[in-house]
């Protein structure tokens, strides 16, 4: 008798956590949660989970709450396979990631093969719309049309400087020194020197003597904002008054926390800022008031999510297969304006601007 009461209580217990399944949604955000990237973790982390909170406030999604679980790759490609694979144990329906695009890609054929719709913040390496499947999506721009708004300044701004262009090794890095190599080459500017470095080293010393030597006057960097700080920083150690230009890897306060004052004058290109957004000043005040300042892939994370959560209410359905002809098909109101997304499921969104930073913070350059 107490073997079967057991039982019972057992298959109770299972019948009350299948019926508690079927009143919510789960989804996912991954990127860097640790490691030297872990500040855009953290950005899309903080955007995933307010999201999910205001939109479960408002009923969730199709009258089911939605569940947030959380993926850290730390922008390793191997690792970022792992968590994919993990994610589809879980039954996510969707993902709201990664964050380098050396991770979106390989994962994007985990969520491809396993029907799950992904729509990236923040990976912009073009092979990951023009190589992905019809799930594959980003709220974000691409490199060649971010290599392109930073040659055509670069053409206009320092039309006689010597150049320089280095980059990580890595997609996401490579690509965006590529396209911007590639830009500037086809306007007939041959830069001085182009060449790479390796990610995750203390000292550049040898590289910023190579740029001394060369007498660099713009180095145009593809990588993210920990090496760039101490290459920059590095520089002005050695006299060097060499102007720095890169990416959005570089739209974290922690790239100033890095450089100091070094950092003052710092060139990036990265999509108009999306806080300045009417449509977004109620998100904006709501985070501020959580002592969480939206920079960066913040809002883009929010975005990703509102477009998911009206596309499966356009279909009436949560199903990836339907969510993902919605996604091609409609139109969507988020905190980066309305946005729809074309063919490869890159957004129709304008693309970059230039920013500078001084003093601190950056602001568009003027």
């Amino acid at each position: 008798m107490k073997k079967f009461l057991v039982a019972a209580a057992a298959l109770a217990m299972g019948f009350a956590a299948t019926a508690a399944q079927a009143d919510s949604v789960k989804i996912a955000t991954a990127g860097p949660m640790t490691g030297q990237y872990a500040s855009f973790g953290a950005q899309m982390k903080a955007g995933a989970q307010m999201a999910v909170k205001d939109l479960n406030a408002k009923g969730g999604v199709l009258g089911k709450k939605i569940e947030l679980l959380i993926g850290d790759d730390a922008c390793d490609p191997k690792q970022a396979v792992a968590v994919a694979n993990k994610m589809a144990g879980e039954g996510i329906v969707f993902m709201a990631g990664h964050f380098c695009s050396g991770s979106s890609i390989p994962a994007s054929k985990v969520y491809e093969e396993e029907g799950i719709v992904q729509i990236s913040p923040a990976s912009t390496n073009p092979k990951l719309t023009d190589e992905g499947g019809p799930n594959v999506f980003r709220v974000c721009g691409r490199d060649d049309q971010q290599g392109a708004t930073a040659a055509a300044f670069i053409l206009k701004h320092f039309p006689k400087a010597r150049v320089a262009i280095f980059h990580d090794k890595t997609a996401y890095g490579k690509g965006l020194a590529d396209e911007t190599k590639k830009n500037l080459e086809k306007a007939g500017f041959k830069p001085a020197m182009y060449g790479s470095y390796t990610a995750g080293e203390k000292d550049y010393s040898a590289l910023v003597s190579k740029l001394k030597k060369n007498k660099i006057d713009l180095l145009y960097l593809g990588g993210y904002h920990t090496e760039a700080g101490l290459i920059v920083r590095q520089m002005r150690d050695q006299g060097m008054k060499t102007r720095l230009m890169s990416g959005d890897a570089l739209v974290t306060d922690e790239y100033w926390a890095i450089t100091g004052p070094a950092g003052e004058g710092t060139l990036m290109t990265f999509s108009p800022d999306p806080a300045k957004n009417p449509e977004a000043a109620p998100v904006v005040k709501e985070f501020e008031a959580a002592g969480i300042k939206p920079e960066g892939y913040v809002l883009y994370t929010y975005a990703a999510i509102q477009a998911w959560k009206q596309a499966a209410e356009q279909a009436g359905t949560v199903d990836p297969a339907k969510v993902t002809a919605a996604l091609h098909k409609g139109k969507f109101k988020t905190v980066l304006g309305e946005l729809s997304f074309d063919k490869k499921g890159d957004v129709t969104l304008p693309g970059y601007v230039v920013y500078v930073w001084h003093n601190g913070k950056y602001d568009y350059f003027k």
